[in-house]
C-alpha cells in the first residue's frame, strides 16, 4: 500500500527539486564559459598568417626606427603588421614597410600623472582596441611591440603554438631591472619586449577597454594600462622568457651568450646598446645575426657547452652568434649565468639600478683573463646540415702558452632543430663533441642530441 504524502515528505520532495533545480541553473549559465576550459576546436597548426602585430610608434620615431620593422618583418612576410602613428607619415617616410594607420583621438581620457609622463601613452595603450576593431580574419594571436622591437617571428609561432588561442591569455615578460619591475610591476608585460594576447580575450578586452582606461588615469605608462584592463577580466601574466625588454645598456654580450633554453622571441632598446657584432655598426649587426636566422631561427643563440679533457678546455656554442673557449673546466651551471657586460638602464649611483631579475657572474676587466671569443662569420646550410663558421676576436695581445694559443677559426656542424609542441613544453640542451683530438688554428664542433643518461661536464 503507497504511503501517505505527509506534510515532512512534501517538504523533503520540495528541497530535492529545489536542489536539482539550482543545479540545472548552475552549469547552463556556464556553458557559455566553456570555451575557457576547452581545447580548441582548431586542430591546424598555428603559422605565421595566424599572427598579427601592431607596432606603436609616432611621427618623429617612424623615420629613424622602421628600418628595424623592415629587418625582421622581410624575413617573415607573410606575418601581417600595422604601424600606428600619432599623425599620417611625412611623405617620403611611408615606404610600404608595413602599412600605417593613424591613432584615433584620445583627448576624452583623463592623464593624471604626477611630475610630467606623456599623454602619448593611452594612444598607445588603445592600439589594443584598435587593432581588434578591424576586424582582420583569421588572427589567433594580436601581437604588440615599440617601433624598435626585434621580433624572430618564427619562434614567436613556435612559442605561441603551445598555449590554445582559444583560450584567455596575456603572454609576454616584465623587465630584466628590478628596479624597473618594482616601479611599473612585475607581472606586468613589457610593451617594448612585445607580448601576445589571444584572439579570444583580445575580443572581450577591446570591447571593455575604453570605459577601463577611464580609471587608470594616474597610471604613467601603456603597459600598465594594458595590464590593469587585462587584470580587471580576471586573467594574468602567462611568463615566456624569450621576450626582452633588454632594459640595459652598452654590451649586450653577457645576456646573449647565455639566453635561456626558450627561443629568442625578441628583442628591444637596440639604440641603446652597443653593436652585437665587433666593426659593424647596429644595423649591419643585425643583419649579420639574421643570416643565422634564416637557416635555424629555432637554435639562434642557444647555449651548448661541451668539453675537451686533453686539453682541458670549456667551449660554450651560442649558436649563430659567438663561442667562448675556457682554459680549464667550467662547470655549466656556472656558464648558465649571465657576464655582467652591460649597464644598468637607469643611470644611477643607487645599488637597486645594478639588480637584476637573473643570476650574474663577474666579467674580468682584464682582458686577458676572459675566455677567447669567436664571432660568427658565416653560415651555410643544405639538406645535409647547418654549418656555421666563427672567427677569432682578438681585442689584446695576450701572450698565453696553452693549447688554444693558434687557434683562429671554429666550425660547427648542426641539423636544424625542429621541435614539436611537446618538446617546447619541456626543452633539453643539446650536446656537443669537439671532433678532432688535437687541433692547430681550427676546430670542429658538432652538436647533437643528448643521450637519454648523459651529463654535460668534464667526466673528471
Amino acid at each position: 500500500m503507497p504511503k501517505a504524502l505527509t506534510p515532512s515528505r512534501l517538504k523533503a520532495l520540495l528541497l530535492a527539486l529545489s536542489l536539482f533545480f539550482n543545479l540545472y541553473l548552475l552549469f547552463s549559465l556556464h556553458l557559455p564559459d566553456l570555451h575557457l576550459t576547452r581545447r580548441s576546436s582548431s586542430s591546424s597548426t598555428t603559422t605565421r598568417r595566424h599572427l598579427l602585430f601592431a607596432i606603436a610608434s609616432s611621427s618623429r620615431s617612424w623615420p629613424r626606427r622602421k628600418h628595424y620593422l623592415r629587418l625582421w618583418h622581410s624575413h617573415a612576410s607573410s606575418a601581417r603588421a600595422f604601424a600606428f602613428l600619432d599623425r599620417a607619415a611625412d611623405p617620403g617616410e611611408d615606404d610600404g614597410a608595413v602599412p600605417v594607420i593613424v591613432s584615433g583621438d584620445t583627448s576624452r581620457f583623463p592623464y593624471t600623472v604626477d611630475g610630467g609622463g606623456l599623454r602619448s601613452a593611452i594612444r598607445v595603450a588603445r592600439v589594443v582596441k584598435e587593432i581588434v576593431d578591424r576586424g582582420e580574419a583569421e588572427v589567433r594571436w594580436y601581437v604588440f611591440g615599440d617601433d624598435d622591437t626585434v621580433f624572430f617571428v618564427d619562434n614567436l609561432v613556435q612559442t605561441l603554438a603551445k598555449y590554445d588561442h582559444d583560450r584567455w591569455f596575456y603572454i609576454g615578460s616584465n623587465s630584466e631591472s628590478y628596479m624597473q619591475n618594482v616601479k611599473y610591476g612585475f607581472d606586468v608585460a613589457f610593451g617594448g619586449g612585445g607580448f601576445a594576447i589571444s584572439h579570444s580575450l583580445a575580443k572581450v578586452l577591446a570591447r571593455v577597454f575604453d570605459s577601463c582606461l577611464m580609471r587608470y588615469g594616474h597610471l604613467y605608462g601603456s603597459d600598465s594600462r594594458v595590464f590593469s584592463c587585462v587584470a580587471e577580466l580576471g586573467v594574468g601574466l602567462t611568463h615566456e622568457p624569450g621576450f626582452h625588454q633588454v632594459d640595459m645598456r652598452g654590451n649586450l654580450f653577457g645576456m646573449l651568450s647565455a639566453h635561456p633554453l626558450s627561443p629568442l622571441v625578441s628583442l628591444h632598446h637596440l639604440d641603446a646598446a652597443d653593436p652585437i657584432f665587433p666593426n659593424m655598426n647596429n644595423t649591419q649587426a643585425l643583419e649579420h645575426l639574421f643570416k643565422a636566422v634564416k637557416a635555424d631561427p629555432a637554435r639562434i643563440v642557444q647555449q651548448t657547452v661541451c668539453y675537451d679533457r686533453t686539453h682541458s678546455l670549456t667551449v660554450s656554442v651560442s649558436w649563430g652568434y659567438a663561442i667562448q673557449v675556457y682554459d680549464g673546466n667550467e662547470l655549466l651551471p656556472d656558464l648558465l649565468s649571465l657576464q655582467k657586460t652591460f649597464m644598468p638602464w637607469r643611470r644611477s649611483r643607487s645599488i637597486e639600478a645594478s639588480q637584476y631579475m637573473f643570476k650574474m657572474r663577474d666579467y674580468p676587466r682584464d682582458t686577458c683573463k676572459r675566455p677567447s671569443i669567436f664571432y660568427l662569420e658565416s653560415v651555410v646550410s643544405n639538406n645535409h646540415g647547418i654549418w656555421s663558421n666563427y672567427t677569432r676576436h682578438n681585442v689584446e695581445n695576450c701572450s698565453k702558452e696553452n693549447a688554444i694559443k693558434n687557434l683562429k677559426h671554429i666550425r660547427v656542424i648542426s641539423q636544424k632543430l625542429e621541435l614539436d609542441v611537446e618538446e617546447m613544453k619541456a626543452p633539453r640542451r643539446q650536446c656537443c663533441n669537439i671532433l678532432e683530438p688535437s687541433f692547430n688554428d681550427s676546430m670542429t664542433i658538432i652538436i647533437r642530441r643528448c643521450r637519454d643518461d648523459e651529463l654535460i661536464s668534464m667526466n673528471i
